[in-house]
Order: structure tokens, then C-alpha cells, then sequence
């Protein structure tokens, strides 16, 4: 699929199936991005040259990583960074403490890695909009946020109004929807704006920018359907808004 918009699949939605048939899985959607998650991709550095090779079997780039809890410790993250400098990645989803923001500030400026903060729904430190921004107000660019639309919506949030709000601090996305019983759904089912959010992220010219994940949690055995789905309405609103042809 030709397209210029970083598009593609969180493996945490196949997380049932080893790494390699998630790979075949998502390239089989016609899709060359995947954020991958510690189950399929331990950050380990022995694993980096099997999964580049398998990356390259598959024709899949590695965008992210995520989601992994960041506490204050300099060791920690100097492994965690190099692990992701050597994956290639531009981003890496997190959970950090929020006593480890200023050391992450060294990190992400050395190694030009974004560090995007993940929001967990109700009861969560981070979620809110406003609880992201409030702890990476005064740090790097490159600390921001990656918006779970499905989560913001958990807390009655509004997808146009967080990306106003967070601006250049919005650096990547999982694309979630939820029904009113706030039940995870596929994507154009539920109650979350998606028309209004890729608008925004249009108008505010970060549309190319910013990392997009379809995460699909429900049906583990058998995600597929419900991941195509999803993409063939994801794919259908960017065309309706001209965003893509």
C-alpha cells in the first residue's frame, strides 16, 4: 500500500502468535509499519539481528516499542535506548515514573528518539491529556505523547480536543475504538470520533508525522478479521478526507 502516513499494526493485537506469524499477519494487510511489544520483541540486544532479518523477510519497518515501564535509572535507560538505536526505532512508548522524566530528557536529545507516554484509561497516572502534559511541560520536544483513543475515550475524553491541546507534544497513536459500554470494538463501530481526528491531525499538518497503530485487544485467537476491518475503515476516512488517494 503506497502511502505517505506512518500506518500500521500494534503486535500486542496478535500477541497470541509467535513474532515471525505476526509479521506475515500484518504484511499481508498491504502494511510496511509495526510497533511491537516486549512479548514478541524482549528488549534483549541478541534479538536485534533475528528480528531486522525477519523484518526484511516480511518488508516491515519497526517504528516503536511499547509499552515499557521507565524507572529512574540511568542504566536502565541507557540499554533501553541503545537497544532501540540499534532496532532503528522513532519511537518508544512508555510508562515512565515521573522522577525519570528529567533523565530522559539526556536520552532522547543523544539518541533522537521520541519517548511518547501512554495513557492506561481510568484509574491510570497518565489518563488524561492534561496528566501527560503537565509532566513533560518543561522537558524535550522529543518527550510527548502517544494517544490510546480507546483509553481517552474510557475517561470521556475528546480525540480532536487532545490533539488541539497537545499540538507537536502528540507523537504517536493507538487506534482504539469502544462502544458505549466502553468494550473495546473494531474500528468505526464504537463512539470514538475518527472523522473529527484525522481532520485535526490534517489541519495541524501531523497527519505524516505522527506514528499510527491499529491495537485490536479483542479476540486474541483470531484478531485478523477484526484488524482488517479496522484498516479497511481507517483506509476508507482518509480517502473520504482526501488525505489519501
Amino acid at each position: 500500500m503506497n502511502f505517505n502516513i506512518k500506518l500500521g499494526v500494534q503486535s500486542y493485537s496478535l500477541r497470541k502468535f509467535s513474532v515471525e506469524r505476526a509479521f506475515e499477519e500484518i504484511s499481508k494487510l498491504d502494511l510496511k509499519y509495526v510497533e511491537v511489544f516486549s512479548g514478541h520483541v524482549p528488549i534483549k540486544m541478541e534479538y536485534i539481528e533475528s528480528i531486522k532479518k525477519l523484518c526484511e523477510k516480511y518488508g516491515l519497518k519497526i517504528l516503536a516499542h511499547g509499552v515499557n515501564h521507565i524507572p529512574r535509572d540511568e542504566t536502565f535507560m541507557k540499554n533501553l535506548f541503545e537497544f532501540a538505536h540499534k532496532l532503528e526505532l522513532e519511537v518508544i512508548t512508555a510508562d515512565p515514573d515521573p522522577d525519570a522524566i528529567d533523565l530522559l530528557d539526556k536520552f532522547v536529545e543523544e539518541y533522537g528518539i521520541a519517548v511518547a507516554i501512554h495513557n492506561h484509561g481510568p484509574g491510570h497516572r497518565y489518563a488524561t491529556v492534561e496528566s501527560v502534559l503537565k509532566v513533560v511541560s518543561d522537558h524535550s520536544r522529543l518527550i510527548g505523547m502517544c494517544l490510546d483513543t480507546g483509553h481517552l475515550a474510557r475517561v470521556n475524553g475528546d480525540v480532536v480536543e487532545a490533539v488541539n491541546k497537545l499540538d507537536g507534544r502528540l507523537i504517536s497513536v493507538h487506534l482504539k475504538d469502544v462502544n458505549k459500554e466502553k468494550r473495546d470494538v473494531v474500528l468505526g463501530e464504537g463512539v470514538v470520533n475518527f472523522e473529527g481526528f484525522f481532520k485535526a491531525l490534517k489541519e495541524r499538518n501531523l497527519i505524516n508525522k505522527v506514528v499510527m497503530m491499529i491495537e485490536y485487544e479483542p479476540e486474541p485467537e483470531n484478531p485478523i478479521p477484526g484488524i482488517k476491518k479496522s484498516l479497511d475503515y481507517v483506509l476508507a476516512l482518509l480517502k473520504q478526507l482526501g488525505i489519501i488517494s
